[in-house]
């Protein structure tokens, strides 16, 4: 159960993440990135691990855009 919230959050966060690369958009991942943490948390509540890998993904995605944009754009 915790395992599907996890990849529904995971689903959700990667297409912000997939909006955000539009550029002067990057600001947006810093909403993102909370999201896919919460969603990592609950990932790891269940046993199986995709939904966790999907947000820790996410997660990595949104952090490499900021750095590439600057932290802003």
């Amino acid at each position: 159960m915790f395992n599907i919230v996890s990849l529904i959050i995971g689903a959700v966060a990667f297409i912000c993440a997939l909006v955000a690369f539009i550029p002067l958009l990057g600001w947006a991942n810093w909403l993102i990135i909370p999201l896919a943490i919460i969603g990592a948390a609950v990932g790891m509540i269940s046993r199986s691990t995709s939904g966790r890998n999907l947000n820790l993904f996410v997660i990595v995605i949104g952090v490499v855009r900021l750095m590439l944009g600057g932290g802003i754009l």
